[in-house]
């Protein structure tokens, strides 16, 4: 066995998780026990991964891990649920009012406005106003001309879509709330019209304290 097909294995055995990020790999002459070879063959192997960023040899100390494998951001998006939805919108959205406030359109606006109308003409349609509040906080995400802010913004809304939401739509919908959500939108877009981006910004915070209330609620149920 070559030096080549040493460095191959320990590679797959780093990607497969079996060598952890920052472990610290067994000693040369152990590897070369393990493998059958000379220790000169591990060492020629050990620089190769060195030199592939796979793995650093600390003098003195050992070699270690250095290479993690990407996280696959799909696999984020299924696992998160409504209550952790909520908690990263809280992070972010109401700043996204401040920044409306700066680089919003009129059509934006108008937009969001009429969202607002469409929404209120839904009281009883749980899933219609679902999916026009999806709609009405990703317009407010490109309102405010941030590329990166919209692009995390659908990611997070993408978990709306799962079952758990849907569950948790199907218990916290009622007509009551969603007459408060209503009113909550439309007190957010008059206080961006007005151009009161600190105002718009708390009552986004109420808006989201509000909904963060009614799932709480929802899963101790």
């Amino acid at each position: 066995m070559g030096a080549s097909e040493i460095a191959t294995l320990i590679k797959k055995d780093i990607r497969d998780g079996i060598l952890m990020f920052q472990e610290k790999l067994p000693a040369e002459r152990r590897l070369a026990d393990t493998y059958g070879v000379a220790r000169g063959t591990v060492r020629e192997a050990l620089s190769q991964l060195e030199t592939d960023k796979f793995v650093e040899v600390r003098a003195g100390s050992g070699t270690y891990v250095i290479h993690s494998e990407p996280k696959d951001d799909s696999s984020l998006i299924e696992e998160a649920n409504p209550l952790e939805l909520i908690d990263a919108r809280f992070a972010l959205e109401p700043h996204m009012c401040r920044l409306a406030v700066l680089n919003g359109r009129r059509q934006d606006f108008e937009l969001l406005e009429d969202l607002c109308n469409r929404m209120e003409a839904s009281p009883a349609d749980a899933v219609k106003f679902s999916e026009l509040d999806t709609e009405f906080h990703l317009v407010l995400a490109n309102s405010t001309g941030n590329r990166l802010l919209i692009w995390i913004i659908e990611q997070i809304t993408s978990v709306r879509g799962q079952d758990e939401w849907r569950r948790m739509r199907q218990l916290t919908l009622n007509q009551d709330i969603v007459a408060q959500y209503n009113a909550q939108h439309r007190d957010i877009v008059k206080a961006i019209r007005a151009r009161e981006p600190e105002r718009a910004a708390n009552l986004m915070k109420e808006h989201l304290e509000t909904a963060r209330l009614s799932l709480t609620r929802a899963a101790d149920t």
